[in-house]
């Protein structure tokens, strides 16, 4: 049986003084330490946070900036083919002035060849008709 007497008070003296020397000497070093590395773990949990923040905003940034080059490149070849289409349109329509060009003095020269071929065929008809009619009547007229 238990009797209490003065030893069960010395044992409780024996372990408060017990547990005052592994307080100071064990455990306030074990909680800082475990303290300090849950705050380091903390920080590089918030540093890790920070960095992800500033990647996604860079992806971002980087992504709009693709997008405005995307979007500049359309223009600038939406501009090159109007353009192209404006010097072919303009090129053609030269052509086709100098055809027409061409084509009217074709037409010129043709008709002035017709109309000299005209005149020497009048000139030409009016020597072989009146050979006709002097062979016809017998005398040169």
């Amino acid at each position: 049986m238990i009797e209490i007497n003065w030893t069960l008070f010395l044992q409780f003296a024996n372990f408060m003084i017990l547990m005052a020397v592994l307080n100071a000497l064990l455990f306030k070093p074990l909680r800082a330490v475990l303290k300090q590395r849950q705050e380091t773990i903390e920080g590089s949990k918030s540093k890790v946070q920070d960095l992800e923040e500033q990647v996604q905003a860079q992806v971002a940034r980087y992504e709009a900036q693709l997008q405005d080059a995307k979007q500049k490149g359309a223009q600038e070849r939406a501009a090159l083919r109007q353009a192209a289409q404006q010097e072919e349109s303009h090129m053609l329509g030269e052509a086709r002035n100098q055809a027409t060009e061409r084509l009217q003095s074709i037409k010129e020269k043709v008709a002035g060849e017709a109309d000299a071929a005209r005149q020497s065929l009048r000139s030409e008809t009016e020597g072989i008709a009146k050979q006709i009619a002097g062979k016809v009547l017998g005398r040169d007229i």
